[in-house]
């Protein structure tokens, strides 16, 4: 029979004091308490640490529950009843045979820390992008994110806990944020697809305990509620290559770059799709965008009733050259916007989190080209994994050219 209370766990006093069945209760001089498992394996005696005792018990033996689900034999900090029950787990392994310590520390060594999740993400995705890309991924992780999060197991990083990280650079370092919740995002969902955690990155609840973006930063972005008065405004004009290529680009949520290196050669108009080739793709990868209504649209004015060669320019120059990134700022500047071509990809990812709950983070990532682990994609089967991207950037082009979006 078990000889301890909850009561008498509190009030003993320094010494050992026998439960029954090989477990006992530790107490230093100090008044530090402590779980012990002794047991026979092999016909050798082991002596097993389970863990400290919960000091914030109460006297029927219950804690606080956790905000995290912990399997028992990973947990740290022990009621009395849950000390017996890891105890048996660990006694039934050493009558089997096992190792009660390995049996313990099993499934804390098979889940690594973010920080080590986030070097294996990098090791296996860099060759996908360019030298450049993958050094300032896993720089600004270890500048921005390990010194919060990098001793936390990869499987118990929480919403919380990533909103806790991006909050001293969110209304700081606009663009440096938003990366890094990006590449944090990458590295919890490459876990997913190791089998490391249950799920996938969290979405829009990041961003809910944090204080809504100014104007600033290296790019600076458009409120995602303002797009659809302002795709409304350049529509009104007069068309001038700038502004076609602005509108392209916003429908597509594509980087400038990609748009004015855009040629004919790369659209399929029955397939909907715009298939970009590596050598223009930032990440060094070939990437499909699937195109929306609003986007063919733009498409189909421009070429009218003309058969474009296949490697014309879809918007070039006057010289027929590519046309400078000042062009389609301009549209910008001239419209009294403060803010960057560019940064309409983070509008139109803050739309994605914030208006399309119903679509999985990694979908909305694959969207912008970002690296999406192969195994995720494999979750969703290829198939359905462009078909989710594309009724994304269907309902994206639906909301720009809205009146009130």
């Amino acid at each position: 029979m078990p000889r301890l209370t909850a009561l008498s766990v509190r009030n003993a006093k320094p010494g050992r004091h026998a439960d029954g069945e090989g477990l006992y209760l530790l107490v230093k001089s100090t008044g530090a308490k402590s779980w012990l498992l002794r047991v026979q394996v092999e016909g050798k005696r082991r002596d097993v640490g389970l863990g400290t005792v919960d000091a914030s018990a109460r006297v029927a033996g219950k804690s606080e529950a956790s905000p995290i689900v912990i399997p028992l034999l990973q947990r740290k900090v022990l009621t009395l009843g849950e000390a017996r029950e890891k105890a048996a787990m660990l006694r039934v392994a050493a009558k089997s045979g096992l190792d009660p310590v390995i049996e313990r520390d099993r499934d804390r060594q098979s889940i690594p820390k973010f920080r080590d999740a986030a070097k294996a993400a990098h090791k296996a995705l860099k060759d996908g992008w360019t030298e450049k890309g993958a050094q300032t991924f896993i720089n600004s992780l270890e500048t921005h994110a390990f010194p919060a999060i990098g001793d936390i197991r990869v499987n118990a990083v929480t919403a919380a806990d990533i909103t806790a990280t991006l909050a001293p650079i969110w209304t700081t370092k606009l663009d440096m944020s938003r990366k890094v919740r990006q590449r944090i995002g990458t590295v919890l969902n490459f876990a997913h697809g190791k089998g490391w955690r249950p799920t996938e990155a969290p979405g829009r609840s990041v961003t809910v305990g944090l204080p809504r973006q100014q104007k600033g930063g290296n790019y600076r972005a458009m409120p995602f509620a303002d797009v659809p008065s302002f795709v409304a405004e350049v529509r009104a004009k007069v068309a001038t290559t700038g502004r076609n290529a602005l509108l392209f680009q916003i429908h597509t949520a594509a980087r400038p770059g990609e748009v004015r290196a855009a040629r004919w050669g790369q659209i399929d108009i029955g397939k909907r799709e715009w298939a970009r080739p590596a050598t223009m793709m930032k990440g060094g990868e070939a990437h499909t965008v699937t195109l929306n209504g609003a986007a063919l649209g733009i498409l189909a004015q421009l070429k009218g009733e003309r058969s474009p060669a296949a490697d014309e320019l879809i918007f070039s120059g006057q010289r027929g050259g590519m046309i400078s990134d000042m062009t389609m700022a301009k549209v910008l500047r001239t419209a009294e916007q403060p803010y960057d071509a560019h940064a309409f990809r983070s509008s139109f990812r803050d739309w994605a989190a914030e208006k399309m709950p119903t679509i999985p983070d990694p979908v909305a990532e694959a969207a912008l080209a970002h690296v999406v682990p192969d195994k995720v994609v494999r979750a969703y089967k290829r198939t359905s994994f462009i078909e989710m991207r594309r009724e994304l950037l269907e309902a994206w082009g639906a909301f720009v050219t809205s009146r009130h979006g």
